[in-house]
């Protein structure tokens, strides 16, 4: 297995549970010392590699390494490291935009393009790309990671028909609210609602929020790539955001605002 985004959040979790159930796991992240640390905790056979995934040549590189260091055919390919930016449209600034995107989208295409050659040569396999519900649903001061997400969306989509006849599979996987420290690491200059929160105060209502642990969305993840789906939507958010891109694909917002103040007023109690 090869999983990026694993120094941390569902990456660490993934590499933990598949480890443990006796996969060898080819780790990487831009993140030395959480990769460091998720490798100590591991007791099967790991490579680690401190990687960013922008960077196309590199994917390459580690797609050769891998290659050649694994005993066996590759299983699948987690391409899972993501970043948030939180801001309007109005104020965005293009560099935040473009890191995410370099990252959350390019990222995935470089690491589909560096593996699916290994998968394909091999006639098995599956690249799991991690878009979000935020792939289902446009959200305010989300919009660079909802375009992004968006695009990992299409593309695997595109890609699974194109494989249709092989036995290699594109599976996309939409997390909802996971407990990681992607808001506490995210690009966020200023409050966009004008409520003069902290970022701090934003990535602790986000976690208060969050229905999820990396663990349980690691099991639900491995367990549908194991299962053969081609869609995972992880934690009961997502299903909820699913049904409502379905049955009101325009007006999804009132009622997400409503969870929302609902779920505010919760917290203030």
């Amino acid at each position: 297995m090869v999983i990026t985004g694993a120094a941390s959040g569902i990456g660490r979790a993934l590499a933990t549970r598949l480890s443990r159930l006796g996969s060898p796991v080819a780790l990487a992240d831009v993140d030395e010392d959480g990769l460091k640390a998720t490798a100590a905790a591991l007791h099967g056979r790991v490579l680690t590699r401190v990687l960013d995934v922008r960077d196309a040549d590199d994917q390459l590189r580690f797609a050769a390494e891998v290659r050649e260091w694994l005993p066996a055919p590759l299983a699948a390919v987690f391409n899972n490291a993501g970043v948030a930016v939180t801001s309007s449209v109005l104020d965005a600034v293009p560099e935040d935009d473009d890191w995410l995107h370099d990252i959350n989208f390019h990222g995935v295409v470089h690491g589909t393009r560096a593996f699916l050659p290994i998968l394909v040569e091999q006639g098995e396999g599956a690249i799991v790309n991690t878009s979000s519900v935020y792939g289902l649903l446009g959200v305010p001061y989300q919009s660079a990671y909802c375009a992004a997400k968006f695009a990992v969306r299409g593309f695997t989509e595109s890609l699974r028909q194109e494989l249709r006849g092989t036995h290699v599979r594109a599976v996309t996987v939409h997390p909802g609210g996971i407990t990681t420290n992607i808001a506490r690491n995210a690009r966020v200059r200023r409050d966009p609602e004008g409520r003069g929160r902290t970022h701090e105060q934003m990535a602790a209502q986000f976690e208060a929020m969050t229905m999820t642990s990396p663990d349980k969305a690691a099991a639900i993840i491995h367990t549908g790539v194991d299962r053969g789906k081609a869609r995972i939507l992880v934690g009961p958010d997502a299903y909820l955001f699913d049904a409502l891109a379905r049955i009101t694909p325009t007006h999804y917002n009132a009622v997400l605002t409503r969870v929302l103040q609902r779920a505010r007023r919760t917290e203030a109690v």
